[in-house]
């Protein structure tokens, strides 16, 4: 079974897919623990108003998704691309450059992070 079929058994993930994002918050909340959903298709999603603490992103798949307003400060996300992706009021994490972030953007490459801080 690949990552992605495994993801799609996970009911917030699917709660994302589906892009009930209020749902999704209550939810996690109710879980209240890290979530793992890295190497994740999320592509094209409307994602804003997510709360995306402690997200383990890494790998994933953002290819113009709205991404607006996202504060992805305190997850992981090396190797995750965001090509043509609405972000303009997102955060990312300190440990990924800015020069990454628009490598990603502009190239679809996948964001380095440059440490675990």
């Amino acid at each position: 079974m690949n990552r992605q079929q495994e993801l799609l058994k996970d009911p917030l993930f699917m709660l994302l897919v589906d892009e009930k994002i209020s749902q999704f918050n209550s939810e996690k909340r109710k879980k209240n623990e890290a979530l793992d959903f890295s190497g994740a298709m999320l592509r094209g999603l409307d994602l804003r108003n997510m709360d995306a603490e402690n997200i383990n992103f890494t790998n994933a798949y953002f290819r113009g998704a709205d991404l607006r307003g996202i504060d992805f400060t305190t997850c992981k996300m090396g190797g995750a691309s965001i090509a043509g992706s609405k972000i303009s009021g997102a955060y990312f994490p300190k440990n990924i450059a800015p020069d990454e972030i628009r490598l990603s953007y502009d190239l679809g490459t996948r964001m380095r992070a440059y440490s675990d801080d």
